[in-house]
């Protein structure tokens, strides 16, 4: 493990924020530079160009303003050079030009100096050093008269690498960025860790500056944490083998995995297992067949839906999980995978009914795996509850938002815009509910009038906003 590591001064209960934090610096992907806010981060349309570099959007002038001293530099140097350089040039030089203004340390607050992080440049791969390298010229290409030398800028490229943080829109549905958080860096991993980060966007619409608040991230416990105990984040996702985290930890962070769950094995027999009928399983030779075939349609599925086809990719799917089905368990890695792209693309589709299908069983596989108060966890359930709500499912749908409700309040708080549009979404279908169960016809007929833009709701006095299909 990294030699790092913060622990807590006091007993924690589980949804408590153990620190937050904003960002030292961070900066919105290339490929989303123009859909996604580059002060709050949050992705909307028809946001506002700088019209001094014309590269950095904003929601409005209140995020403007709130970022200027991030930009200022920024916004000079690519008004100079013509084009904004890569993301990891773009933030380097917002950590560069922070360090020579305010030094390494920017509040009381923070624990280290960004300069003190791991860099793990000696322990790069030759590819990655020669990247590194590229992005250093270009990073001189982009600020020729920096101070710092060589080997200075190489160290905040390899911190960088091993320390940057991926921000999410508002959503919590894509990344769209990536920020250096240096408290946050000090955390050490456990791939059944203790504690959740998230970005919290901040506050930027009240009318009283007072009450704005910047964009953070904020580490949340997942239960109880006794005083003096370490807090742990997961630096990568659970889903997987102990070996193959073990050896993403060690291509991204140059070390050796030895938690509980790696040194265990703990739940790979879960991931990897065959299915079981009255004590009867597969043979080992048809259960190698299936998992060869499935890592072989999990590439073109992925090939079919970068492609934009999502016809394919539902035929794929279809076809796999016929094969997987009476084959590998309910909580093989690879059937769950196949699950999650197929009830991913046939809601995109709107056929909520099958996907509907496909996400509950891929919920009921990861709440085997996962902790119980995992955020993924909790984002999957939220979705799948959406899609049976949609496919009329009312009661399956309104029992899955609850589930994704008490879990996201643990890990994103009730402040949160995701659990604010939860909350939203579980007081509706718990109306809903009120009338499904009072009358069943009234709320069908309810349903088939609104898929067919009727105005039964006004005939039978119920709110608009009662059914998700008349909102």
């Amino acid at each position: 493990m990294p030699p790092q590591g913060l622990r807590t001064t006091k007993d924690l209960c589980a949804g408590e924020v153990v620190l937050a934090e904003p960002s030292f610096a961070a900066v919105v992907f290339d490929s989303l530079s123009q859909q996604v806010c580059h002060s709050c981060f949050r992705r909307q349309a028809n946001l506002h160009r700088c019209a001094q570099c014309k590269f950095a959007h904003y929601c409005d002038r209140t995020c403007q303003t709130a970022c200027w001293d991030e930009h200022k530099q920024e916004c000079g140097a690519i008004k100079k050079n013509g084009k904004a350089p890569n993301e990891n040039v773009r933030l380097a030089a917002r950590v560069l030009w922070r360090i020579q203004k305010d030094t390494g340390i920017v509040s009381d607050s923070q624990l280290t100096s960004v300069d003190q992080l791991e860099d793990h440049v000696a322990d790069m791969p030759a590819d990655n050093l020669k990247e590194l390298k590229i992005d250093v010229h270009k990073y001189l290409d982009y600020c020729p008269n920096t101070r710092h030398g060589v080997e200075y800028i190489s160290h905040i490229f390899g911190i960088i690498n091993c320390n940057g943080f991926t921000l999410s829109d508002q959503r919590g549905q894509q990344a769209v960025g990536v920020g250096l958080f240096p408290n946050l860096c000090l955390v050490n991993h456990d791939c059944w860790p203790n504690c959740a980060v998230i970005l919290n966007h901040g506050n930027q619409s009240a009318l009283n500056a007072t009450f704005h608040s910047k964009r953070r991230v904020e580490l949340r416990a997942l239960g109880k944490i006794a005083e003096n105990e370490e807090l742990t984040v997961g630096y990568v996702d659970f889903l997987n083998v102990s070996t193959d985290r073990q050896r993403a930890l060690k291509h991204q962070y140059h070390f050796d995995c030895t938690c509980k769950s790696c040194s265990k094995n703990l739940k790979d027999d879960l991931m990897m297992a065959a299915k079981e009928t009255e004590g009867n399983k597969p043979s080992d030779e048809l259960v190698k067949e299936v998992q060869e075939l499935s890592l072989e349609c999990l590439a073109k599925v992925e090939a079919a839906r970068t492609a934009g086809d999502f016809h394919e990719v539902v035929k794929l799917c279809r076809e796999c999980l016929d094969k997987q089905e009476p084959v590998l368990a309910d909580t093989h890695l690879y059937q769950l995978r196949m699950l999650s792209a197929a009830s991913e693309v046939l809601s995109y589709l709107k056929f909520f009914s099958e996907a509907a299908e496909y996400s509950r069983r891929m919920v009921e596989g990861y709440m085997k795996l996962y902790h119980p108060n995992n955020a993924q966890l909790g984002m999957a359930t939220m979705r799948a509850g959406v899609t049976h709500w949609h496919a009329g499912l009312i009661e399956v749908g309104h029992g899955m938002i609850c589930k994704a409700y008490a879990i996201l309040m643990i890990t994103h708080g009730p402040n949160h815009s995701i659990t604010k549009d939860l909350e939203s979404m579980r007081m509706q279908t718990e109306m809903e509910q009120r009338i499904f169960k009072q009358n069943e016809c009234v709320y069908h007929s309810m349903r088939e009038a609104a898929l067919q833009n009727k105005s039964m709701a006004v005939r039978l006095k119920v709110p608009m906003n009662v059914l998700p299909f008349l909102s």
